[in-house]
Formats: C-alpha cells, sequence, structure tokens
C-alpha cells in the first residue's frame, strides 16, 4: 500500500535500460509481483505483460512505449520506467534517461552486451546516470556469467563490481551466492519465487566465492581508507559499512555493481530491488538541475526540495481515449491541482487540471506533487516534449533533449475522404506524441509523407492511426531519407537590391562554405564586422542561411557537415531585412551548387547472430548488399558478424535471414551515420 512520503531520500527513480529480448519487461513484472503492485505475474509471450499494455506490444512481444509505474519496497518508494529495447525506439529511452536518477542495465547472460545495448548505456552515460547490471537468462543454454562480465569491461568500457555469483549455469542454476554476505540464496518455485532460504554456500562453490569476495574487498579498499586497514589486519567488515562505500562509489560512477539471475524462472529479484534501494541515487543525491534564467539567460540551479520554486520537465506527451497527458518529473518545489504553470519556452500560462501517478495504462488520482516526482499531468494544451514548467515568477529553461532524425519514409493514401480527414487528425496527434515521426506533403505529387525511425516504428503508427482513429489507409514501399552535403569550398557574393511596394530593399553579403567531416553537423561562423554589416541584420541572415541548409540544393535533403562563413558584405540607407534575407539565400545556394554537392544515405550497423552452418551464405548475402563486413567472431555456439550496410539495401532483410538459416539466425541493426557509397 502507498504510504505518506515524508523523506525525498527514500524515492528512487530508475529506468530498466536493454537490448531488444533482454527481459526487461519480464524483471519489471516480476518486480511488481513481488513488491505487491500485482497480484499476477505477467508474461511478455503470452501477452499478459502489465507494462507492455498497448495492443500493438502485446501482438508483437516486445515494448514499444515507456511505461511508468510506482512500487514500494523496504520503505521506499520507487518510480520504474521499462524501456524499450528495439533501436527504432531509442528516443524512448533517450528521454526517459533525461528524467531519471539511475538506472538497472539487463544483459542477457547468452546474447552479452549486445548493439543496443551500447546505445543506450551510452545514452545513460552521457546524462551520468548511476547504473548497476542484472545478468538476466543465467538458467538459458550457453549462458556465460563471466563472458558477459568481460563484454561489459571491453565493449562498455565499464568497472564491474561483482556482487553475486551464479550457482550453477544453464540448465543446473539454482540461485546466486551472495558474496557480501557470504551465503547462497534458493528460490521457492511453488511460490513463484515469492520466498526463499539463505544457506550456507555449497562445499564445491567456496573456494570461487572467497576468490571472488577477495577480489571485491580488494576494489573496496582502493577507494576506503577504512576498509584498507581493516583488510590488511584481516579485521571483519561490517556489512553495512561494505554497502556505504559500494553506494558512494556507484553513485560517482567509479563501479558498476553487477547481479546475477533468470527473471523467468523467479529467481534474483528481490536482491536486484535490494541494490536499487541500497546503491541507486534518490533525487537528494544527483546535483541540483541546470537551466536557464528565461529573461536574463543567466545560469540557475533547482535543488531537489519541495520548498524551492516549483520546476518540472516534460519528458513525454501520450494520448489515451483521445485525451493528452503530460509527463512530467518534477525537480523542485510542490504543485497541486488547479495551480497555475508557466511554459517560459512558449511563454503561455496553463492551470494543472489533474495529476495522476501512472501505473502503465492505469492512473491514480493525486491532489499534489512534489519533488522527486515522476507523474501525469492532465489539461496541458500547449505543453510538448522537452518543454519546462515552472513558476511564472521564477523562469527558467531546462536543457532541452536531444532528438533523433527520421531515417526512413513512407507515402500514405487515404482509401476515402471521410478517411483521408480522420487520417489527418491521428497524423497531427501521433506526430505530437513522438518527436522523433514526422509528416509532410510532397508538393510535386500532393502525397503524404510520413517518417520514422525505421519500418518497425512505421508500422506502429500506421497500426494505430487505423486502431485508434479508424483511419483507413494504403501505403507504398518505405523511402530512404537522405542527406546532402559538399565536397570542396566555395565563395559567392549577392548583392539584392529591388523596388517592392513602396519601398526599395537592400541586402549585400559575401558567403563561403566547405565540407566537414562526417558526423560534425552544420556550423555557422562570422569573419566581418559591423562596419560592413550592422550586426542588427545578423541574426537574420543567419536564420535565412539555416532555412537553406533545411532544404539542400539536390533533391530538397537537409545538409549537413558543412560550415557556412559570413565573411563581408556592405550596407546603405536602403539596407532592410528582407534584402539581407534574400541575399543571403541566394549566395548560400549558388555557394553550395559550386561546392561539388554530393548526396549521402543512411548507413546502419548489423549485427547478425547465427549457428557456424550458415556463415558463408549470410557474408555473401552482406556483400551482395553493398555491405561492408567488419568483425566475425566466435561467441559460444553461435557466430556473430557485424557489418556496415546501407539502409536502402535493407528493406524485408529479416524474411531473407529467416529463409538463408532456417529461421535460426536473429539480427539488429541501428543507424550509424550518413555517408557516400563507394
Amino acid at each position: 500500500m502507498p504510504f505518506p512520503r515524508y523523506d525525498i531520500r527514500k524515492v528512487r527513480n530508475i529506468g530498466i535500460i536493454a537490448h531488444i529480448d533482454a527481459g526487461k519487461t519480464t524483471i519489471t513484472e516480476r518486480i511488481l509481483y513481488y513488491t505487491g503492485k500485482s497480484h499476477k505475474i505477467g508474461e511478455v509471450h503470452n501477452g499478459e505483460a502489465v507494462m507492455d499494455w498497448m495492443p500493438e506490444e502485446k501482438e508483437r512481444g516486445i515494448t514499444i512505449t515507456s511505461a511508468v509505474t510506482t512500487c514500494y519496497w523496504q520503505g521506499h518508494e520507487i518510480h520504474i520506467i521499462d524501456t524499450p529495447g528495439h533501436v527504432d525506439f531509442t528516443m524512448e529511452v533517450d528521454r526517459s534517461l533525461r528524467v531519471l536518477d539511475g538506472a538497472i542495465g539487463v544483459f542477457c547472460a547468452v546474447g552479452g552486451v549486445e548493439p543496443q545495448s551500447e546505445t543506450v548505456w551510452h545514452q545513460a552515460d552521457r546524462y551520468q546516470v548511476p547504473k548497476i547490471a542484472f545478468i538476466n537468462k543465467m538458467d538459458r543454454i550457453g549462458a556465460d556469467f563471466f563472458g558477459t562480465v568481460k563484454q561489459m569491461i571491453d565493449k562498455l568500457g565499464a568497472n564491474p563490481l561483482i556482487l553475486q555469483l551464479p550457482l550453477g549455469k544453464e540448465q543446473d542454476f539454482k540461485g546466486v551466492i551472495d558474496l557480501l554476505q557470504m551465503k547462497t540464496i534458493i528460490w521457492h518455485q511453488e511460490t513463484l519465487g515469492a520466498t526463499y532460504d539463505v544457506i550456507d554456500i555449497p562445499e564445491g562453490h567456496q573456494k570461487e566465492a572467497f576468490l571472488y569476495r577477495e577480489m571485491l574487498l580488494e576494489k573496496l579498499a582502493e577507494i576506503d581508507e577504512e576498509i584498507m586497514d581493516a583488510y590488511l589486519n584481516e579485521i571483519p567488515i561490517p556489512l553495512p559499512k561494505l554497502k556505504q562505500v559500494i553506494r558512494i562509489a556507484t553513485l560517482q560512477l567509479q563501479f558498476l555493481p553487477v547481479l546475477c539471475g533468470a527473471a523467468l524462472k523467479n529467481m534474483g529479484i528481490q536482491p536486484l530491488l535490494d541494490a536499487v534501494v541500497n546503491y541507486l541515487p534518490s533525487p537528494m543525491d544527483i546535483p541540483p538541475i541546470k537551466g536557464d534564467n528565461a529573461h536574463t539567460g543567466k545560469a540557475e540551479t533547482r535543488a531537489a526540495d519541495e520548498k524551492s520554486p516549483f520546476c518540472g520537465l516534460v519528458f513525454k506527451t501520450m494520448l489515451d481515449q483521445g485525451r493528452k497527458f503530460s509527463l512530467v518529473r518534477v525537480y523542485s518545489g510542490k504543485v497541486k491541482v488547479g495551480d497555475v504553470v508557466y511554459n517560459p519556452r512558449k511563454a503561455v500560462r496553463e492551470r494543472i487540471a489533474r495529476i495522476f501517478r501512472l501505473h502503465a495504462d492505469k492512473k491514480e488520482r493525486l491532489d499534489e506533487v512534489k519533488a522527486g516526482d515522476i507523474v501525469a499531468f492532465a489539461g496541458l494544451k500547449h505543453a510538448a516534449t522537452g518543454d519546462t514548467l515552472c513558476e511564472e515568477a521564477h523562469p527558467i529553461i531546462l536543457e532541452p533533449m536531444s532528438l533523433y532524425k527520421p531515417v526512413i519514409s513512407v507515402a500514405l493514401e487515404a482509401k476515402t475522404k471521410q478517411d483521408a480527414e480522420k487520417a489527418a487528425f491521428g497524423l497531427q496527434k501521433l506526430a505530437e506524441e513522438d518527436p522523433t515521426f514526422q509528416i509532410k506533403t510532397d508538393e510535386d505529387t500532393g502525397e503524404t509523407i510520413i517518417s520514422g525511425m525505421g519500418e518497425l516504428h512505421l508500422e506502429v503508427i500506421i497500426s494505430r492511426l487505423e486502431r485508434e482513429f479508424h483511419a483507413q489507409v494504403n501505403t507504398g514501399t518505405p523511402q530512404v531519407v537522405y542527406r546532402e552535403t559538399i565536397t570542396q569550398e566555395s565563395e559567392v557574393e549577392k548583392c539584392f537590391k529591388k523596388e517592392m511596394g513602396p519601398h526599395i530593399h537592400f541586402g549585400h553579403v559575401k558567403i563561403k562554405v566547405r565540407p566537414l567531416e562526417r558526423g560534425t553537423g552544420i556550423k555557422f561562423k562570422r569573419t566581418l564586422s559591423e562596419t560592413e554589416i550592422p550586426s542588427t541584420f545578423w541574426p537574420v541572415i543567419e536564420e535565412s542561411l539555416q532555412n537553406v541548409l533545411h532544404q539542400g540544393v539536390i533533391a530538397g535533403y537537409p545538409m549537413i557537415d558543412i560550415e557556412v562563413e559570413l565573411c563581408g558584405g556592405s550596407t546603405e540607407e536602403h539596407a532592410t531585412e528582407l534584402g539581407y534575407r534574400i541575399a543571403a539565400a541566394q549566395a548560400l545556394k549558388e555557394a553550395c551548387k559550386n561546392a561539388m554537392p554530393i548526396l549521402l544515405e543512411p548507413l546502419m550497423k548489423l549485427e547478425v547472430v547465427l549457428p557456424d552452418e550458415y556463415v558463408g551464405e549470410v557474408i555473401g548475402d552482406i556483400n551482395s548488399r553493398k555491405g561492408q563486413i567488419e568483425i566475425i567472431e566466435k561467441r559460444g555456439k553461435v557466430t556473430v558478424i557485424t557489418a556496415i550496410v546501407p539502409l536502402s539495401q535493407m528493406f524485408g532483410y529479416s524474411t531473407v535471414l529467416r529463409s538463408m538459416t532456417q529461421g535460426r539466425g536473429i539480427f539488429t541493426m541501428q543507424f550509424l551515420r550518413f555517408d557516400k557509397i563507394e
């Protein structure tokens, strides 16, 4: 049962992050069961998982949207976000990590550190999120605990701190050995793992346990003098002291505590919950959130304190039965139902109609929320992903969230005029909810073009359009979203002077462009003085240059990896914003056309896991798709092929791979970079 929260230090805001099919949702379902939030365990494979509540998730057996819930363990309030593992929904993970204080990284003991594991791990590193690791599926054939730990070091640059060892593996996996208590934990399957025995370590496993206990103490002794003295003098170290030092080291990102288990067999979850409480941060343990004053632009911070001015971040908007909900992380202060909050980015005031605590698709009404809470606000018409909500008297804008660019497009056509109206409405609502989903109309054909992060992403969008908005549509063949860039330097000078209406408009600029390395993006540079062009016109010129770069000069695709330098110009009495806007656009277009522009296409990192006997055929197929083989690695009883392939060659690859490997090969693919295919 929920209890009144008096102590923010007993709050944990955590996410569960991993590669697809590592067992995130299975673990979350057990957490909900053992904490009393659910009365039965929901399973992903039979479509009964509480956290995978969308029809599309139940059908596919994967997580598509980040689901939020709250549970209680050992007197602590834990807010959990179960994130997707599929690469098409990376943005869901990113915007969740942006507002979380800690994370559980789940790894498959068979697959080890897989591509999407690396992606989400580096996302968490970017936000400086403390983490603990859970090596799952220790009961599966091919499970390799120590191999997975080694991959954490090699692939993630992590510093693992092994707190548990598996007792057996594969079909002989029976439980875990706790290196802090030097005890073995065996779960009772007749109670679905709700109860367990803590017993002495079996004789055959004592030598290995003492060896890893020594390694654990040595690591802790390196960072704590008290443990060092006790260790050198062979004095027993109290368990609370060990936990205290592990907590400090985890919060400072020095160590990664590692635990293990088999969630589907109901083993390992309670110690994982204990680790969340013991080692992951409360909102008080993380630095105050930083932002800029909306009026002065000066940097400000907000402490995680209900007495501070209210401040929260909208990290997601969602539709439920046609109503819009804004998911908000409250960083400071408190707010009640009926209060008016201020959105400084849009300079609007909005009233909070209702506040809900979420449990997947179910909602519990609240009257008030405080610093540290993750909740849903209803009634905010203007709030979008990345917006800050605050008090108008203390306006602050938090750092915006990073967005991902779509890499694939599909043409969409409604079957009837009535469907067209429903589709237009539905697409607009879905685009508000998902910043990685974009819509545009092709000016030549009049077709509606939808763009997203991958084939599955667009499949889900179309499915939701038909299911939730009852719009029947036909779709075209998926098309790749390209980018444009230049390969040479070019300099162009343009002078615009024309009488338009009652005024003469003048603008004169000199623009230089040069190519940059792949992945650099766009850079703007000014090397002119106010005597050449007054500084009041500079923002208008840069805005005009930005607009040209959004359109491109070959086929209208956005331009990337280019430096644009405003290096000269002049002024006169008829100088106007319009004049400079037109001159800048003409100069940049001509400069880019003269600089040998080229098309870039999205390259994907492909990882194929398959039995040895099919390796030759799969490599031949990758080569035929203009792919470059990077690594061929033996991993236990399977081979892992890593390659770089153009996205345009990969449509329908899942069917081809199934056919080549008799259904035994699996692959993952994620966006790598835009580049020219040689």
